[in-house]
């Protein structure tokens, strides 16, 4: 799919003004962020956006307003990330490649959150065609990483158990110095399975200082509460409904429609 223009699903952001990479880096990265997450029907969404009023600017680079995302999850056979997150243990750790699709520019990462709940996050470039294994000096710079963040923590092999992919729009917004992103088109998938869509219904994210920003009040106005959601961890939830669900099962039982990807939609 082209991503020259805004996704059709969120109409109203093709007709923001934009705003390029370097003023938003510069503009919206020095804040002590809050992230603030929610699960919205992508109709809802579209009648929410039709309404706010507040300045907003729309990430643009090369005339595109919308850009691939494709990350690869790591976890050790016994699942040691996912479970640490599930039990939420403050000495936590998540690893992925993530690739740019649009610019074919990947990184290898690694998440922690050490004994302080400061989270870090550290990444590396990675070359696009080991985006779905970890080579040699990339399994080198995770072992680094975590000795540094966590200690002496033995864990096991890393094999990659969940893959996604969406579609990522985002905004500046001015007033309050903060960014937000809405996630389409989110699919997640394991390796020996099929896709599995979220099914008319957007991720938006804000991220802004200790105090809400404006699409948080919009939202809040209109109805919409954050919710739990991490694209690594429920993803994992909903398609190994074995798994301790704990944080994410009210968001997996109420509000995340999923259908596997080779099921057409309802008319």
């Amino acid at each position: 799919m082209s991503h020259a223009e805004a996704p059709p699903i969120i109409p109203q952001l093709g007709r923001l003004p934009a705003v390029g990479l370097e003023e938003l880096t510069t503009e919206a990265a020095l804040l002590t962020r809050v992230d603030r997450k929610y699960l919205v029907p992508s109709a809802t969404a579209r009648r929410i956006l039709s309404t706010f009023n507040a300045e907003a600017r729309v990430l643009e680079m090369d005339g595109a307003r919308t850009f691939a995302y494709d990350s690869v999850y790591f976890d050790t056979p016994a699942l040691d990330s996912y479970m640490l997150a599930a039990h939420g243990r403050r000495r936590r750790f998540k690893i992925r490649t993530r690739t740019y699709v649009d610019s074919a520019v990947s990184f290898l990462e690694v998440k922690t959150e050490g004994a302080r709940e400061a989270t870090v996050k550290e990444r590396i470039p990675y070359e696009p065609c080991d985006r779905d294994r970890l080579t040699e000096e990339g399994l080198a710079y995770v072992r680094e990483t975590l000795l540094a963040a966590l200690g002496d923590v033995v864990f096991g092999p890393l094999e990659p158990v969940l893959s996604t992919r969406y579609d990522r729009t985002t905004l500046y917004l001015p007033e309050s110095g903060s960014r937000a992103t809405i996630d389409s088109e989110v699919t997640w998938q394991r390796p020996d399975g099929q896709p599995w869509i979220l099914d008319n219904a957007v991720v938006v994210e804000t991220k802004s200082g200790s105090a809400p920003g404006p699409l948080d009040r919009h939202l809040w106005a209109h109805g919409v509460r954050p919710c739990r959601i991490s694209k690594f961890a429920t993803g994992m939830a909903a398609l190994h409904p074995e798994l301790p669900a704990n944080r994410w099962n009210q968001t997996l039982r109420r509000r995340m429609p999923l259908r596997p990807i080779s099921q057409l939609p309802q008319s």
